[in-house]
């Protein structure tokens, strides 16, 4: 698609950025550090949703949530834990703040530092290059929507009073019973959180089996484990209505039942984020879910408006939206350098307990897309477990191309899967074989270990 603009110089800007979440960000600094004049705008706060209400957040909260396991598991190594110990949420929420606060003015310094313009408040497009904020109208040759996604909120009676992610990394108070709606990985890590911190947890879902889209062996095995560790499932079943009590509130589900409950949450899926952003006005071609139709260029059907991130409706990670800006950034100010985003066997983790590491196809995918496949799976109880005595299994697991003998896929429940998985999806990507896997000695005695050790293929 072929861009016409005017001579750049008629221009306030070669680039306008709307949103600074993390693929903004990268984009904006890597292209002022060209040279190139850049403004960024962004209403909330810097950094987006990883840094404010998502990816960072939680893992802190992930955290939080497992001290009272390990001082439990504590007492099979000889540890004894009888004095008082208690849990002091608003302690968390400030040092939480605390740390998020630090990273926005990390992000801050390194837009101003990389020579990119700060606008504070909410960007709407005007004209093919025309941004306006607030009361001022700012030019620019090329403008860049990343504005990232927003929860789904539902739509039954009593629904105002439910919470999303974004209210729940700030909630006042810490409560003893919450419903958690939603079966993907937001809802099932949320949950756990709770659970871990003392809450009276119960995960409600309308399917039969959580987090689609995953391998099935590690859905099935997850739901097993999830539940050792107190998150109640409520499968098969949704909220009806919800209604303020005396004490919290009182929520009827489509089966019937009833419950009461200090707090429900909501995590039924995420939205991009492009309402009011004028962009409909402009004629810029969206999909009926309110995502942004890009090319390969993440160039929109408008030649001077592109999209990045949660907001185009691809992959909702972090590392991706990174990558697409860095690849926009080159583009359009150091094409030598471009590197298509390679969009096969990006690796991922789910942070509930135990947590999911996983890269590449699920079983189903690989036996659809190769036919003949071989499955090297493996559960156990971790080593540490075994002095613990906690019931807590891991699973490994291998998918491998029987024709070429190439690894397709790898799928990990148990501690630390995501710090395992980041060095396996090297592997993947370059395309090692269940040989080279046999040939690699392993490092005794950990879990990783597995991965190499698996030698006959499940029936």
């Amino acid at each position: 698609m072929s861009e016409v603009v005017k001579p750049i110089a008629e221009f306030d800007y070669d680039l306008f950025v709307i949103g600074a979440g993390s693929g903004g960000v990268r984009l904006a600094r890597m292209s002022a550090a060209t040279g190139a004049r850049v403004a960024v705008a962004e209403e909330r706060y810097l950094g987006g949703t990883c840094v404010n209400v998502g990816c960072v957040p939680k893992k802190l909260f992930v955290y939080a949530s497992h001290v009272a396991e390990e001082l439990e598991d504590g007492g099979g190594f000889g540890w004894s834990n009888k004095g008082d110990l208690s849990f002091d949420w608003p302690t968390l929420i400030k040092n939480k703040n605390a740390e998020i606060e630090r990273l926005n003015g990390i992000y801050q310094s390194l837009l101003t530092s990389s020579g990119a313009h700060i606008i504070d408040g909410r960007a709407k497009i005007t004209g093919p290059h025309t941004v306006q904020v607030a009361d001022k109208t700012y030019t620019a040759k090329r403008i860049v929507v990343a504005t990232g996604s927003w929860p789904n909120n539902p739509s039954f009676p009593g629904a105002e009073f439910v919470a999303t992610s974004n209210e729940f990394f700030f909630l006042d108070q810490l409560p003893t019973r919450a419903i958690v709606l939603g079966g993907g990985y937001i809802a099932i890590e949320l949950a756990g959180i709770m659970a871990g911190l003392g809450v009276d947890t119960t995960l409600v879902y309308r399917g039969d089996l959580l987090l689609r889209g995953f391998d099935d062996g590690v859905r099935h095995f997850v739901m097993q484990e999830v539940q050792k560790k107190g998150v109640k499932l409520k499968l098969g079943d949704n909220i009806a209505s919800i209604e303020k009590a005396e004490s919290g509130f009182h929520v009827t589900f489509d089966s019937g039942n009833n419950a009461e409950t200090d707090l429900v949450l909501s995590a039924i899926g995420r939205k991009a984020l492009t309402h009011g952003l004028g962009l409909e006005k402009q004629g810029v071609a969206l999909r009926a879910n309110g995502s942004i139709i890009v090319d390969q260029h993440y160039q929109t059907n408008v030649p001077s408006i592109y999209a990045i991130g949660d907001v185009i409706g691809g992959l909702q990670l972090t590392p991706v939206a990174l990558a697409e800006g860095m690849y926009l950034s080159r583009f359009f100010f150091n094409p030598e350098a471009l590197i298509p985003v390679d969009y096969t066997n990006i690796p991922t983790a789910v942070f509930c307990q135990p947590n999911i590491g996983t890269v590449g196809l699920t079983e189903a995918q690989a036996q659809r897309e190769f036919g003949a496949i071989q499955v090297y799976e493996s559960s156990f109880k971790p080593m540490k477990h075994t002095l613990s005595g906690r019931d807590e299994r891991s699973l490994m697991k291998l998918i491998v191309d029987a024709a070429t003998d190439k690894i397709v896929g790898v799928h990990m429940v148990g501690p630390d899967a995501g710090e395992i998985l980041q060095g396996l999806a090297i592997a993947i990507k370059a395309g090692a074989t269940k040989r080279v896997f046999d040939q690699t000695i392993g490092i005794h005695p950990t879990a990783a270990e597995e991965f190499v050790t698996m030698r006959v293929p499940r029936d």
